[in-house]
């Protein structure tokens, strides 16, 4: 495994961090648990969580794992300026968080989802969210408070020139890169610790090995070069990745031990070859689930994914339609993008302010 130096925290910290987003929870907790204590013991370091991952499981998971990790580690967990945003309310929710973590301490603490300038404002108002992460730090709960957001790079690079975070964590993959890079390369410059979610693309890339074998090189496969490309990275400190078996453990630590990093002529020729539409695909976040008349609108823009991403015509969208409702990302879903009433709470929760509600009135076409 590579270790990294998180910025200028003085911790060490793996390449590759378990990002505790997308456990099976039909499995009982001590079975999720034991992945993550496998996870430990082929050197992975850095846990990261949330309330509400996994229908909020994934903090429980974790708790029952770190009774008994085979080896050190470091945990992060999060919470939204705009659900916690007076000091008492962050103070409360850090100290629930370590209670169901099981830990003394939470390592990395994030500043959740800032989404817009607004965000990190009303975390950094008197009396607000950081006020209460700075109280916590003083008596020994947080190490350090980090930051994880979805905006642009530019807009990234302002928060991290206000230096009152020691980290970032942020949206990029070999996809989106050309996008994002000005956020990432911004925070390494300026000495903070970077991590990576979504390499994967929310699971876009392994579900188009084929359209993306121009990514890899000799035998590798798109997701692992999609892997590779963030793991060597010397910009990205961390690449989170959601594991749900062992063997995608097993995959993820053998590119870390031969991770090769991509040439600047590879590099190039990605750029050239991905388009615009990378940076609007939807990375399955899940965020964007809130819809008062029961819209199923993650599995929707999952399933737009590949009319906007990878270009398949209308005519072939109605035909696997039928398909993505009885097995694929709509199968059990209930709501029809036909009921959508555009009161756009959904793109108000949108990490990537993408236009959902005119990408549901599309599927009129293909139902």
């Amino acid at each position: 495994m590579i270790y990294k130096e998180y910025g200028i925290t003085g911790k060490k910290v793996s390449a590759v961090g378990f990002g505790g987003m997308r456990f099976d929870i039909t499995k009982p907790i001590e079975e999720n648990a034991e992945i993550v204590r496998y996870a430990n013991k082929m050197g992975i370091n850095y846990f990261d969580t949330a309330p509400n991952y996994c229908e909020d499981q994934s903090e429980d998971i974790f708790g029952e794992a770190f009774k008994d990790m085979p080896g050190a580690f470091y945990v992060s967990t999060k919470g939204m300026p705009t659900e916690f945003d007076t000091a008492e309310k962050a103070i409360a929710q850090v100290k629930k968080s370590i209670e169901r973590l099981g830990v003394e301490k939470i390592d990395f603490y994030h500043i959740w989802c800032i989404r817009k300038k607004e965000h990190y404002e009303l975390a950094m108002q008197p009396g607000g969210q950081y006020e209460g992460l700075l109280k916590c730090k003083e008596e020994g709960l947080i190490d350090h408070i980090v930051l994880s957001s979805h905006q642009t790079g530019n807009e990234v690079k302002e928060i991290l020139e206000d230096k009152k975070i020691d980290g970032v964590l942020l949206g990029v993959n070999i996809l989106n890169f050309p996008y994002r890079w000005e956020g990432v390369q911004t925070a390494y410059d300026m000495g903070y610790g970077v991590v990576a979610m979504n390499p994967l693309s929310g699971g876009a890339i392994p579900g188009h090995e084929e359209e993306l074998a121009f990514l890899t090189e000799g035998e590798e496969t798109a997701t692992e070069a999609a892997l590779r490309f963030v793991i060597s990275a010397p910009q990205i400190t961390v690449a989170l990745n959601g594991f749900t078996t062992k063997e995608h453990i097993d995959m993820a630590c053998r590119i870390a031990d031969e991770a090769t990093p991509f040439t600047a002529e590879k590099i190039e020729a990605i750029q050239t070859k991905v388009g615009s539409a990378m940076n609007e695909a939807c990375t399955g976040c899940g965020y964007c689930d809130k819809c008062p008349k029961g819209i199923a609108v993650p599995s929707f823009m999952q399933y737009y994914n590949e009319k906007h991403v990878f270009h398949v015509t209308d005519e072939k969208m109605k035909d696997q339609i039928g398909g993505a409702y009885e097995w694929g990302v709509l199968a059990g879903k209930k709501g029809q993008a036909s009921q959508c009433i555009e009161c756009g709470i959904c793109e108000e929760e949108c990490t990537q302010h993408l236009p959902i509600v005119e990408r549901l009135k599309e599927f009129d076409k293909w139902s």
